[in-house]
């Protein structure tokens, strides 16, 4: 499963330089896109299949278009990746409580499982938030102790799925009346977004471990029992 999970994270880089390319020799052209994939293929498609004024010579709009079909292929093979992981994940009793805590996904869920088990090695909720390094940094001067960035010590790949889970849930749990939300409420009145998103990763880092540890499902009413 780790070696999916880091095959399946290649692939998502590769796009990832892919889309970079393509807007880079867009811009160069004169013709800059919109942010987001989705909206990068709609312009693609006016650019390329429409009647766009972009100077686009035939070669460059030919490179582009194999550019096109290679975005599509990698497309498909991170689906079939995700599909895999989601039918595993309906056959772990562990992922599928990991998968009802809010930012957490099949992704995290599989991924997380198999890299800790039943979390049976770490004595806290700290503990498992401190592994992929998602734990403030401690600096002591003079005997006073100040904390600052997260140590990003560890499981790098964990930390980026805990990093972008808690920012896809960051809207709708700000919006919600469970004592998770009220917490990251009062959180965003005091630090930057990107302060809170990390904070919030190790919130749910915390929860997960809470999860793994006890075998229990999330409780939106118990949410910050594992602070």
């Amino acid at each position: 499963m780790q070696t999916l999970h880091r095959a399946r994270d290649r692939l998502v880089g590769e796009r990832t330089a892919l889309i970079n390319q393509m807007r880079a020799i867009l811009l160069e052209r004169g013709s800059t896109a919109p942010q987001g994939r989705r909206k990068l293929e709609q312009h693609l498609a006016a650019t390329l299949d429409g009647d766009s004024d972009a100077p686009l010579g035939p070669r460059v709009r030919q490179l582009i278009d194999d550019m096109r079909a290679e975005w599509l292929t990698l497309d498909r093979r991170i689906a079939a990746f995700d599909n895999e992981f989601i039918a595993r994940a309906r056959n772990d009793a562990d992922a599928r409580r990991l998968a009802t805590i809010p930012g957490i996904g099949v992704l995290n869920a599989t991924a997380l499982v198999v890299a800790v088990g039943n979390a049976q090695t770490f004595a806290r909720g700290r503990d498992l938030a401190a592994w992929p390094g998602l734990v403030p940094r401690q600096i002591t001067t003079g005997g006073k102790p100040r904390l600052v960035g997260i140590t990003k010590r560890g499981n790098k790949y964990l930390r980026k799925l805990f990093i972008h889970g808690a920012r896809s849930a960051m809207p709708i749990l700000a919006a919600s009346a469970m004592p998770l939300g009220d917490w990251l409420r009062g959180l965003l009145v005091r630090v930057h977004k990107n302060a809170a998103v990390v904070a919030l990763a190790n919130k749910l880092a915390r929860i997960a471990w809470v999860a793994l540890r006890r075998g229990v499902a999330f409780d939106a009413t118990a949410a910050t029992a594992a602070a």
